[in-house]
């Protein structure tokens, strides 16, 4: 088989179109408001997580209230999300629980994000540009639900769907990996200089995916 058809396979249905390839350098642009629009992430690991890393960049200049990423079971459509609630504050959820992070705002800048999480003690963290939120605790003991419908550029408020036009992204969001462990400060500043860890939950770069609506893959604007 052609080698360019090995790294990259294309499936086109009459929904949508079905991605599996390499995304480096590459960011998802979401032009325009729209409750039709959004990119649905596939991973390749089904279970239950006892703890997890989520990391991504996006670059926006919405001021209004959006969603970064959302992971919806059946059981709970909130299972984990980060969410920027207005200027300056962003939440992260897990298991429909909700805990609140005061960011310094910046304009016109592409922003890096690492959500980390585990059950055994609760402790929560947000990372942005490679700086460390003060540490909160969110729903200890508890297990993530496998299972999921994973988006990015809009916000679940069912499996897959009842999506709000005021909550969707306008702007780009790329460099989404995920872990099924906590990573180290260090490896967690070493992501946020452009290098990765073996993601073994969703890997950017053999990223597979669906997108619908106004959604365009484009060369970063951060690279």
């Amino acid at each position: 088989m052609d080698k360019l058809l090995l790294c990259f396979l294309v499936i086109v249905n009459l929904n949508g179109a079905f991605f599996q390839g390499d995304t480096y350098r590459k960011a998802f642009v979401f032009p325009i408001e729209s409750d039709t629009s959004f990119v649905t992430l596939f991973s390749p690991v089904q279970k239950l997580l006892k703890a997890f890393t989520l990391c991504l960049r996006a670059y926006t200049a919405l001021s209004r209230p959006y969603s970064l990423f959302s992971y919806a079971t059946r059981a709970q459509h909130n299972e984990i999300l980060l969410f920027r609630e207005k200027l300056g504050l962003y939440s992260v959820s897990v298991g429909g629980s909700d805990i609140y992070f005061k960011v310094p705002e910046t304009f016109y800048t592409p922003r890096h994000f690492c959500v980390t999480w585990e059950s055994s003690t609760g402790i929560t963290e947000l990372w942005v540009d490679g700086k460390p939120m003060v540490r909160m605790s969110l729903k200890k003991g508890y297990s993530v639900g496998a299972g999921a419908s994973i988006i990015l550029g809009q916000e679940q408020d069912s499996f897959g769907g009842r999506f709000d036009t005021n909550q969707s992204l306008v702007g780009d969001i790329g460099d989404v990996n995920m872990w099924d462990y906590v990573l180290s400060p260090d490896e967690i500043s070493t992501v946020h200089a452009g290098g990765v860890f073996s993601p073994n939950f969703l890997n950017w770069q053999n990223l597979k995916y669906e997108t619908q609506g106004e959604v365009f893959l484009k060369n970063q604007l951060w690279s």
